[in-house]
């Protein structure tokens, strides 16, 4: 009986729905400058009864929205993220996710009533790019939650699995300049550190385990070839399976940097300039939200993804039980960050992507707020795989 309901009020709002995506794919902007898409999906939460803090860890575009029913209960979170690529546009589908979440939370404020629950809505600034989420993670902002859930476009409908815990890192070699020709042996080459860590590192990848990827590019190589390099620079990516496992290899890869900088008498320096979690995979939400998608209709459901990148949005799911709904709206095999899914940004599949995603997370947070034997599986089991990791 509830889907009827939760389908009946996401379907009144459908056009509400599509006009927000619309106007946000209309209006691209980057990450942290998302005024327009923070101000629109605001509003609309106030103006249906959300109570909605501003400048959640002092970040202008993001925001916590909330609405109780009763005392006590689960609180689920609803993450959306709303910006844009640098010269793309909404080429990776975000204008859909506020949509999607608003759908959902007008849904379950309509149909809630009688069942303790809240729902916590997070609008999460700058994905592409910084990642508000994690700062918001590191100081304990989504800790209140028990539940998180987001939804994302995608060429198939399905859930994420696992994914890569990361590092992302600079290393700045300092050495000193000379004449390469005349005067070499006074001069210090930052560069040849630079080269020493790349071949160091490939030395490195024959005694780490198979998950790991290690993958780095120069980002300052010298200015000129007749001049010994007194800077120069690498970025690399650094990741594997999981947390544990990867700050040892993180910190196998910094002794290589150390090494070449004791080699060649250069001073180093480190900058991390960014780590995401792997993701803890909560089964029993994933195939909630698998199951209440295909009710919905949604098409192209595929199992979990076997080969997967890293995503923010594990600095989530690695603290609380958490799943992200992907809902295709675009052909298999078509990548994200393409001319094609900003083609499609637009078009009647995306639209059906919004309203099939805010049902059937609207109908998953209603059976985790009524069925309490689910709820609580979903926290142990999410609580054994934690200690398992924890455990190595």
């Amino acid at each position: 009986q509830f889907r009827a309901s939760i389908y009946s009020s996401v379907d009144r709002n459908r056009d509400l729905l599509v006009g927000l995506s619309d106007y946000i794919f209309d209006n691209p902007e980057l990450g942290n400058c998302e005024y327009k898409a923070h101000a629109l999906i605001t509003r609309t939460l106030r103006e249906n009864g959300y109570t909605v803090e501003e400048q959640v860890m002092g970040f202008d575009t993001a925001f916590r929205a909330s609405y109780s029913v009763g005392t006590g209960g689960p609180k689920i979170g609803l993450l959306c993220e709303y910006d844009a690529l640098d010269g793309l546009g909404h080429a990776c589908g975000h204008q859909m996710q506020g949509p999607a979440i608003i759908g959902a939370a007008l849904a379950l404020k309509e149909t809630l009533a009688g069942v303790n629950v809240t729902i916590v809505i997070y609008g999460t600034p700058a994905e592409e790019t910084a990642s508000s989420k994690l700062p918001m993670a590191k100081h304990g902002v989504f800790d209140e939650l028990d539940v998180a859930i987001m939804m994302h476009g995608g060429d198939r409908t399905t859930v994420d699995g696992k994914s890569l815990a990361l590092n992302l890192v600079d290393f700045v070699f300092h050495g000193k300049s000379s004449h390469a020709a005349i005067a070499p042996e006074k001069g210090i080459s930052a560069l040849d550190a630079v080269l020493l860590t790349f071949n160091g590192i490939e030395y490195l990848r024959e005694h780490v385990r198979q998950d790991v990827r290690i993958h780095g590019v120069i980002t300052d190589g010298g200015k000129a070839a007749n001049i010994v390099p007194e800077r120069a620079a690498a970025q690399f990516y650094i990741r594997a399976n999981d947390r544990p496992y990867l700050d040892q290899v993180v910190e196998r890869v910094f002794n290589v940097a150390r090494g070449a900088a004791l080699a060649t008498g250069a001073t180093l320096e480190i900058n991390e300039v960014k780590a995401y979690d792997n993701k803890l995979n909560a089964e029993t939400l994933n195939k909630l939200l698998l199951e209440e998608a295909s009710n919905a209709g949604a098409a192209m459901i595929t199992p979990p993804r076997q080969f997967t990148g890293s995503t923010d949005f594990s600095c989530v799911s690695y603290r609380v039980p958490g799943a992200c709904l992907r809902v295709s709206f675009i052909p298999l095999d078509v990548p994200s960050h393409s001319a094609q899914w900003l083609a499609a940004g637009k078009s009647d599949l995306a639209h059906k992507a919004i309203v099939v995603a805010a049902k059937a997370i609207a109908c998953a947070c209603y059976s985790l707020a009524l069925n309490e034997a689910l709820f609580m599986s979903i926290k142990n089991e999410f609580s054994t795989a934690k200690s398992a990791l924890q455990a190595g």
